[in-house]
């Protein structure tokens, strides 16, 4: 009989596995840093526009004018959705997770393509994509408040866009400006959930759309795309200043995880959270500003007391949801809005994982029983 010992190296939840070479981004997590292509995450937050970074994680540098106007030009040639979507986004239950809705529409969007994104995947495949996200997820939005969807702009940008398609209106500067941060910050970070996910459907040579269908699958689930909302969930239940502490310290008594804090890669603060929390000072209202800000004191040292050693810091989430919260989202959209950034992160490591393509097929270890049994016909069962 064969041995059937697995000699390889199982690590569950293939912790430090390196499964793809990239130049997109990376996570130094024991110095709280974020680079995408060479530029700290400092270096861009505040200062390049959404549009730029999706240039610079498509095409590995920053662009000129010339080549951001040619971009933005595209965006907005491809913010139309075809018919054909937006009839299928109206059989969606109006009571649906919008992710259920988006992931939905991309892949209608596939399937009413023709043979399109059959091929290779390519780099107007990735912008249009990437204009066409925020147009399902407003859609969507309207059509379950019995309202017709909304036209996006060719004059507008991403987050502009998102906001104008969702309620019909332009937004304040204010609220584009701190969408168009949160967008610039989560467009990709080293080889998540979700970001892996598609790298796994690129290498088995299959469409643009069917890669970020399943990345989309993979960023719904609550351990990875979800915590926004629940953030904001906890912050709606404490209420109050003068509730932060004993509501923080019956959850830990009762063994309750406190949303907003660790994260599997980063043994200092997420980079990320110390941006957003000078983003949300400046978006939120003052009051809920403060109840955050009590809220993520209290947390942390209540857990470095309880757990010390885990070197537990807050992360992107807890101040996303005051940002997002404060742009005019609603919690479950939440999600969707960090499938908008991330859309441009996925189709990025798409293009790179098929320009050296090799299938991503990874061992098991068999832990089942050795192949001993006899095979009964069930009359004798």
């Amino acid at each position: 009989m064969s041995d059937f010992t697995n000699t390889g190296i199982m690590v569950n939840g293939l912790d430090s596995v390196i499964a793809a070479n990239t130049e997109l981004s990376h996570v130094f997590g024991s110095d709280g840093k974020l680079v995408y292509c060479g530029y700290d995450i400092y270096e861009l937050a505040g200062h390049a526009s959404f549009e730029e970074v999706a240039y610079l994680l498509w095409k590995g540098h920053l662009p000129n004018r010339e080549e951001l106007d040619e971009l933005n030009a595209l965006l907005g040639a491809n913010r139309e959705l075809p018919q054909a979507v937006i009839e299928g986004l109206r059989q969606v239950s109006k009571d649906a997770n919008p992710m259920d809705a988006l992931r939905t529409g991309v892949s209608l969007l596939g399937a009413q393509s023709g043979t399109r994104f059959e091929g290779t995947p390519t780099f107007e495949e990735a912008v249009e994509l990437a204009a066409r996200f925020p147009a399902i997820a407003a859609a969507f939005y309207r059509l379950r408040q019995g309202l017709e969807p909304v036209q996006g702009r060719a004059d507008l940008n991403t987050a502009q866009n998102f906001l104008y398609m969702m309620h019909g209106e332009e937004p304040t500067e204010g609220e584009w400006r701190g969408l168009d941060g949160y967008l610039v910050l989560l467009a990709d970070h080293g080889l998540n959930a979700s970001t892996f996910t598609a790298r796994v459907i690129a290498s088995t040579n299959s469409d643009i759309c069917s890669c970020l269908v399943g990345a989309i699958g993979a960023l719904k689930g609550p351990a990875h795309g979800g915590a926004p909302a629940k953030v904001m969930e906890m912050l709606n239940e404490i209420g109050s200043l003068d509730n932060v502490e004993s509501w923080l310290t019956d959850a830990l008594d009762k063994g309750q995880r406190l949303m907003g804090f660790g994260h599997r890669v980063y043994k200092a603060e997420d980079p990320r959270a110390e941006v957003l929390r000078g983003m949300a000072k400046q978006a939120s209202t003052p009051e809920f500003f403060m109840l955050s800000k009590e809220t993520e004191d209290k947390a942390l040292a209540m857990l470095n007391e309880r757990k010390p050693g885990r070197k537990l810091y807050t992360n992107v989430e807890f101040y996303s949801a005051a940002v997002l919260g404060a742009v005019g989202l609603p919690g479950d959209f939440f999600p969707v809005a960090f499938a908008v950034s991330r859309s441009v992160g996925w189709s990025a490591h798409v293009l790179e994982q098929v320009q050296v393509n090799r299938l991503i097929r990874p061992a098991s270890h068999y832990v089942g029983p050795v192949p001993d049994k006899k095979f009964v016909p069930i009359e004798e069962r």
